[in-house]
């Protein structure tokens, strides 16, 4: 006979697990590649309550951009739209945030113009998009892997 141990968790411990991230994502193709079944780094297994908002949302930006890159080819690169705005589309460059509350973007318009996107968290929404390359790169740039690089390290991303 196998002896079963029952786990109690202290007080404290339930109280972590609470507030520790969750994700789920459902697809109609069920090989379509989901932040959630992903190893998260070591930035998002942290207790969200230990974060601003905005480094919160930073850190799960670039999980998703990492992931929407993931299913480009070599002619595309990842950019980036806005719900209920006039800006078009911005090929991502670069991504920064705030605290407590602030995200910004970096990056290049339609028309080829230096564009910088700032956005208060509760605002957050965005539309990632797969934009053709610049004829003129070799290579199409892949910004969601250099940022998650960041979400690898022991030290806090803000460093």
């Amino acid at each position: 006979m196998t002896e079963t141990k029952m786990q109690i968790d202290t007080s404290a411990e339930v109280l972590e697990n609470d507030i520790l991230p969750k994700t789920r994502e459902v697809h109609t193709d069920p090989d379509a590649p989901c932040v959630s079944e992903t190893a998260l780094p070591k930035a998002l297994v942290e207790p969200s309550n230990k974060k601003s908002p905005a480094q919160w949302a930073y850190e799960r930006i670039i999980l998703y951009i990492q992931n929407f890159e993931k299913q480009l080819d070599n002619d595309h690169e990842v950019g980036l739209g806005l719900a209920g705005g006039n800006t078009g589309v911005i090929r991502i460059e670069g991504l920064g945030y705030y605290d407590p509350d602030i995200i910004t973007y970096y990056g290049v318009n339609e028309a080829g113009a230096k564009t910088q996107l700032i956005q208060h968290v509760s605002q957050l929404n965005v539309s990632l998009i797969a934009s053709p390359k610049h004829i003129d790169q070799p290579e199409p740039k892949r910004i969601g892997f250099r940022l998650a690089t960041a979400l690898e390290r022991d030290e806090d991303v803000t460093a």
